[in-house]
Parts: C-alpha cells; structure tokens; sequence
C-alpha cells in the first residue's frame, strides 16, 4: 500500500475580465467539474495594498503599475480550491498566460483571447507553487 499525499490547497482568482464577462460560473464549474472542492470564495474589488503583496516578486517591473491598476479596475472572484495535484491541475485547466498560445480546451483557450492592452487579461490566476500558494491565501482569505 502507497501512502497519499495530502491534498494542495491553490489561490485561484476570476480577474476583472473574467469577472465582467459573466465567466466566474464556468470557471467554477470547471474546477468542480475536475473534481476540486471549494474551499473559500469571495467577491471583492481589491486593494492596490492587497496587490502590491500579491504581485510583490513583480514590482519594478514595467508591467507592474498596469497590472495593479487593471486588477484593481473591477471585482474579482477569489477562490480557494483543494484536491490532489490542485495546483499543478488547476494551471493546466487555466492555460498558457497568452490566450491566443492556450490550448483549445483550457479556460484561456477557450475563452481568452488578446484584446491589445498594456496586461495580458487572461481571465484566470492560479498559484504557481505551495510556497506561492501559502502566501497568496494568506493575503486573500487570512482567516484561513
């Protein structure tokens, strides 16, 4: 017999785009679809406070100034899922960070696409790694 490992826990976020669009249901559905469980969800426009700590490993970088003012330019759905192999899971169901790269099938495939701004507006966030993951969870849900 193998022992299992625990499940991951993963920040994912519906950015504004997303999130204007009406896509926050199919993106959850997804999750769930993949066999994720919600663990925490909340609809907040967030602070340029809460995405400087966010995106600190970003800042002085010339995207950072647009990021922070087109993720700030709406709500956001934050969610965090859980389940085994979440993040590595959840980031291939997100797709390549270019939609017009993301594979047909993936949420920025299918539903991204380039619309020439400063930031890519890409639909989705998801953690990169626990280290990321621990962190970002604690910014967005901290009573967690």
């Amino acid at each position: 017999m193998t022992e299992s490992s625990a499940p991951e826990r993963s920040l994912v976020l519906v950015k504004p785009d997303g999130f204007a669009r009406r896509l926050t249901g199919e993106v959850l559905r997804r999750i769930e679809a993949k066999g994720y469980a919600l663990v925490a969800l909340r609809i907040l426009t967030p602070t340029r406070e809460m995405l400087a700590a966010h995106y600190a490993e970003h800042e002085g970088k010339p995207f950072f100034e647009p990021l922070l003012e087109f993720m700030s330019s709406g709500p956001v759905t934050a969610v965090v899922i859980e389940g085994e192999g979440g993040i590595p899971g959840f980031r291939a169901m997100a797709g390549a960070t270019n939609p017009t790269d993301a594979a047909p099938g993936s949420i920025r495939g299918d539903l991204g696409r380039d619309w020439g701004t400063k930031v890519q507006q890409n639909i989705v966030h998801g953690s990169d790694s626990p280290e990321s993951a621990a962190r970002e969870i604690a910014i967005w849900f901290p009573e967690l």
